[in-house]
């Protein structure tokens, strides 16, 4: 859980081990707009602006991989309204972002599938990747129309198209065939806004990762916000299942 405000660390500690791979669940958007008067696409372009910083941060701490939730496959059902939206949106982001994002050493990497992406996003997220996929300082894996139960489905029906005996196939088989095949998985998953569940988000990934969870919704969870999970984190035992020789 989130650390108290009183208790939280405005600049790491040099000492803190940084997490490898963190993943962001962005929620609150629509809530941090309504609270604002505003329409909810207002509020998605609010948290489109908030990732640029928190990528930022990202490379700052030494992070070398991110891997954010935009766009699940349930959000299809939203309203055509806001689901357009969101797409025009992902398309500014890549438009306004990629040159700087490609200077400073970020690759981009899509997690999901592109079927129903509208041809035009389509081609800008091919381009964004390939563009970056020499770059190294931080691995941006967007999960837009993801879900983890259909990453796992996906995953299943190639390795049986590949014709894998069943008895040959293993955990790392699996993790093979996932989006996120050559990734480390999360060490923390961070979800904003108070919520406290997965929400179908790298659920075979996140096996063992510690989670955070706080009150702020995405749009105002900066850089300080970072800092106070990571400080979390540090707090953590992490046991992968073992016992450890104190207990």
């Amino acid at each position: 859980m989130a650390s108290k405000a009183d208790n939280k660390p405005t600049e790491l500690d040099p000492s803190w081990e940084i997490p490898v791979h963190v993943g962001i669940i962005m929620d609150g958007n629509g809530r941090w707009a309504r609270a604002r008067g505003l329409n909810r696409l207002a509020g998605h372009r609010a948290g489109t602006e908030n990732l640029r910083r928190i990528v930022r941060a990202c490379a700052d701490f030494g992070i070398k991989y991110l891997t954010v939730f935009a766009f699940s496959t349930e959000n299809w059902a939203r309203p055509k309204e806001e689901v357009d939206g969101l797409m025009e949106i992902m398309e500014e982001f890549i438009d306004k972002e990629i040159d700087e994002l490609d200077a400073e050493g970020v690759q981009i990497r899509h997690v999901g599938k592109l079927d129903g992406i509208p041809e035009r996003l389509k081609a800008k997220i091919k381009m964004s990747i390939e563009r970056t996929r020499h770059n190294n300082r931080l691995v941006l894996s967007v999960a837009f129309n993801y879900g983890g139960r259909d990453e796992i489905v996906q995953a299943v029906r190639k390795i049986v198209a590949e014709g894998i005996p069943p008895d040959e196939i293993t955990e790392e088989t699996i993790a093979n065939h996932l989006y996120t095949a050559g990734m480390p998985d999360p060490d923390l998953v961070i979800r904003t806004s108070g919520e406290i569940r997965i929400s179908n988000f790298l659920l075979w990934q996140s096996a063992y990762a510690e989670w955070y969870f706080t009150p702020r919704f995405w749009p105002d969870f900066g850089r300080e916000d970072l800092i106070a999970a990571i400080a979390d984190y540090n707090r953590r035992e992490r046991r992968f299942g073992r016992v450890l020789d104190a207990d």
